[in-house]
């Protein structure tokens, strides 16, 4: 063996350094510091030295005993007294011989090293109240363990293959022992079986009838009074007491066995049916061995919080991965296809690539399948031209109705949809507003028609919106039929009109163009019947035909919110029949046709191509422009439906958090922009459109207007709540408030304001919105005085002798000292003096004396100006 130092072989032996010198000393060794070696004979020397002094020979010992007593508590259910606790005590008992010792005793005591190891389980049973649980009785301290004297003076390499040996004998016996207690167990419940079986069912057993009903009822133990905390112990296989709801269950090794490991136990210390040791493990839980993965769904954008989910992990994990990405992101953060799947690749997940458009493209294979008979249909005309042309004027006379009057201001604020029986077949027309802001409305009539009539005043001619509306039918690609209106008025010019259109591309027949040119009068009617042939005429060029016996499809011409029919849809069916009872879905909202009306109002039963209808039953009132399908069954077209929300929901939040961070930038670069905030509610969804678009165009870069809300429908009382939350304006636009809101409006001071002719609102928040731009600075120079003398004065000190050459000098206002026409010092003056008198003013060609303040470096030849600052009210 190697040479160690005192230090070490003394933290081998366990024993303090200063005992381990001492005793070195005594034995005649010259060790007397901690870091001297020790060699092997030094070793033995001092062993010899130990075991003569503790009166023992230097042979080894040939038996050892050891004792252990080990204590574990077991809770459970106690029924009515509370919950149990049950501490149970082991007592070891160990006798280590020589292995020589050993076979020279075995022929004489083949079992002595076996009784030895008899375990001793002792029981305690006590009952803890519901409420408080009282402490347990302390168990009583263990016995000290005998060491043996002669063991900690061995060689620690003999005393390591002592422990190896006892450790294996041990495992070896323990075995044994338990296998000895099984058993006995099973030959016990053998017994009481055979017992119970030979037993008459109708007398009840010995053991039952000695068996306490209650824990109370129990006999009391000799020299304890209270039953409850009565205490027992014995070996196993003794009667014990009962606990929990059976009285009388021994406690099997079994149990034993689960107190000393931790494995849980049975409420109440049952066990279903007669199971054995080895049943404990037959249904252990394992570990999974390998981690979940999910196979992720990826469209084109996900939010954080939805790719986690699919994961099932914590969001947190997610947006750890976009960090070393290098993406900074938060839960509802929408994420793009390709870092989700770096993301998810990184988690350990399997990427699936969906469409999100899947939905989608399955709507629109399974129209494209619903094939019928064409049939010819009416054509759907759309009249457009600039504002009071005369366009809705030439309807009325059309369908001998009175629209315009009825309109708020002599416009129209929406599109109508009419259908008529003429003398020359039925015709469908769509009547679109004029007003510049309706400019998406136009682009709308353009789209879901087959010929659109361009109304021209004769005595007005081209106009803005007449350029807009040529410039859609274009883009539409969409047969023009030019209608030169107001014939009968003195001043009409139809050349003139053939003229400005020509520039525009728009060529008549006659000058060997495409377009027809008709002349009528919307007041007389001259004319109207050459309009209606010339549209009848170009609907058979077209050859429109459709299929009817079909499922519906069309366009949402325009959507309201009725207070009592709720949400009325106006559609304009282009193929198939819609009836009453179909399933319709329109945009981001579905529902069942409940009733169908014609223009008039009137209930009609179905509609065919070509047919403009209103319906009731959808659940929200869709978007001017929307297409309409009727689909198979519900489920389809509300998951459609939510698709089509979640997709917009997602690409508003993006909107808006793009929108955040470009604000952020330009508030940082260019300060703060001053906000309107507004809550618009209009009639139609369509006039809502426009007046959105309307006011969103109408700031800058200093001023702009935010919408806080846009609805449909009448003004109610969370309306006003919201306003006063956002400090925003509030306009009806054809809607009212009802009665809740004005008197929330009285009491907060809320501004309220009615509107039924589109430019006036814009006008007003265009005057809004100039009061809130700031002033324009203004300079302009009111005087200038030439020094001609310097001199000085006791009182004011330096004063400049001058000669007003131009405007007026004053005294009040702020002055430039200019040298060689260039500015050296800016200030006001201290003192104006005309002779000796002070003066305010001094006009063109006096002269004056002007003191300067805190200013003493006036010289000949300066010129010293006076101007004023004026603010300038801008306008948008």
């Amino acid at each position: 063996m190697a040479q160690v130092t005192v230090e070490q072989l003394a933290e081998t032996v366990g024993a303090p350094v200063e005992r381990l010198l001492a005793q070195m000393k005594d034995a005649g060794l010259p060790h007397s510091a901690a870091e001297q070696a020790v060699s092997d004979e030094d070793k033995q020397t001092l062993l010899a030295f130990l075991k003569a002094s503790h009166g023992e020979s230097t042979a080894a010992p040939k038996r050892i005993t050891l004792k252990r007593k080990t204590i574990s508590t077991l809770r459970g259910a106690g029924g009515s007294q509370g919950k149990k606790t049950v501490n149970v005590e082991v007592r070891k008992k160990r006798t280590y011989v020589k292995r020589d010792v050993l076979e020279e005793d075995a022929a004489e005591t083949p079992s002595a090293a076996l009784d030895d190891l008899v375990e001793e389980p002792v029981v305690e049973e006590v009952v803890e109240p519901e409420v408080v649980a009282p402490e347990p009785e302390p168990a009583p301290e263990p016995e000290p363990e005998p060491e043996p004297e002669d063991e900690k003076d061995l060689d620690p390499e003999v005393l390591r293959q002592r422990a190896a040996a006892r450790r294996k004998k041990q495992e070896a016996e323990e075995a044994a022992a338990r296998e000895a207690a099984i058993a006995a167990r099973k030959a016990e419940e053998e017994r009481k079986a055979a017992e119970a079986a030979a037993a008459p069912r109708s007398a009840p057993s010995a053991d039952v009838a000695r068996k306490p009903k209650r824990l109370h009822d129990a006999p009391a133990a000799p020299g304890r009074e209270e039953p409850r905390k009565k205490k027992s112990r014995g070996r196993v296989g003794a009667e014990p007491l009962g606990r929990g709801k059976h009285r009388g269950h021994n406690l099997s090794l079994s149990d034993l066995e689960a107190a000393e490991s931790g494995a849980p136990r049975r409420r109440g210390g049952r066990r279903k049916g007669k199971s054995t040791h080895e049943e404990h493990g037959k249904h252990g839980f394992e570990m999974p061995t390998a981690k979940k993965v999910y196979e992720v769904e990826l469209a084109d954008m996900i939010s954080v919080g939805g790719l986690a989910q699919q994961m099932s992990v914590k969001s947190g994990a997610v947006i750890k991965e976009l960090m070393k990405l290098g993406v900074m992101a938060t839960i509802n953060q929408m994420i793009d296809q390709d870092t989700a799947t770096l993301v998810v690749e990184e988690l350990g997940h399997k990427v699936k690539l969906v469409s999100a458009d899947e939905l989608e493209d399955n709507l629109s294979e399974a129209l494209a399948m619903h094939e019928g008979e064409q049939t010819p249909r009416a054509p759907v005309v759309t009249v457009m031209g600039h504002v009071d042309h005369g366009k809705t004027s030439l309807l009325d006379y059309i369908r001998k109705a009175k629209v315009a009057s009825g309109e708020a201001g002599g416009i129209t604020q929406h599109i109508g949809a009419y259908h008529v029986d003429t003398d020359h077949g039925m015709i469908s027309f769509l009547d679109t507003p004029g007003h510049a802001a309706f400019t998406a409305m136009r682009a709308r009539g353009a789209k879901s028609t087959d010929i659109v009539i361009l109304v021209v005043a004769a005595d007005d001619g081209v106009m803005p919106q007449t350029i807009e509306a040529v410039q859609h039918s274009k883009a539409a690609e969409v047969p023009l039929i030019v209608a030169v209106n107001k014939m009968d008025k003195e001043g009409a010019d139809p050349d003139r009109v053939k003229n400005e259109l020509a520039a525009q591309e728009v060529i008549p027949e006659e000058w060997g163009g495409e377009h027809q040119f008709i002349p009528v009068s919307a007041l007389t009617g001259d004319g109207v019947d050459a309009l209606l042939d010339a549209i009848l005429l170009q609907a058979e060029l077209l050859e429109l035909k459709a299929p009817r016996e079909v499922p519906a499809q069309g366009i949402v011409i325009e959507s309201r919110l009725d207070k009592g029919r709720g949400p009325v849809t106006t559609l304009l069916v282009q193929s198939g029949t819609l009836r009453q009872g179909d399933i319709c879905l329109a945009g981001l909202h579905y529902g069942r046709v409940r009733a169908m009306l014609d223009e008039n109002g009137k209930p009609i039963d179905e509609a065919g191509p070509s047919i403009p209808v209103e319906i009731l039953g959808l659940d929200g009132t869709p978007d001017a422009g929307d297409q309409f399908a009727v689909l198979e069954n519900e489920k389809r077209a509300r998951e459609l439906a939510d698709s089509r929300q979640e997709k917009m929901r997602d690409s508003k939040l993006q909107r808006q958090q793009a929108a955040k961070l470009d604000n952020m930038f330009e508030s940082m670069t260019a300060g703060e922009k001053k906000t309107l905030n507004v809550v618009v509610k209009a009639d139609v969804r369509g006039s809502l459109e426009a007046l959105q678009t309307a006011l969103l165009d109408l700031g800058n870069d200093e001023v702009q207007v935010n919408i806080v809300s846009g609805g449909v429908g009448g003004i109610a009382e969370t309306d006003i709540n919201l306003a006063m939350t956002s400090e925003a304006v509030v306009f009806g636009f054809n809607v009212r408030a009802d009665a809740s809101a004005r008197r929330l409006v009285e009491a907060e001071g809320v501004d309220l304001r009615y509107y039924n002719v589109i430019y006036d609102l814009i006008d007003d928040v265009k005057q809004a919105l100039s009061g809130m731009l700031p002033p324009e600075m203004r300079e302009e120079i009111v005087g200038i005085a030439e020094v001609r003398d310097v001199f000085r004065s006791p009182k004011f000190g330096q004063i400049a002798g001058c000669m007003v050459t131009e405007g007026t000098v004053y005294r009040s206002k702020p002055i430039r000292v200019l040298r060689d026409n260039v500015v050296i010092y800016q200030g006001e003056l201290e003192s104006l003096r005309r002779f000796k008198d002070d003066a305010n003013e001094v006009r063109n060609g006096v002269e004056c004396g002007i003191g300067v303040k805190n200013y003493t470096d006036v010289k000949v030849g300066d010129q010293i100006e006076v101007f004023e600052v004026r603010e300038i009210a801008r306008s948008l």
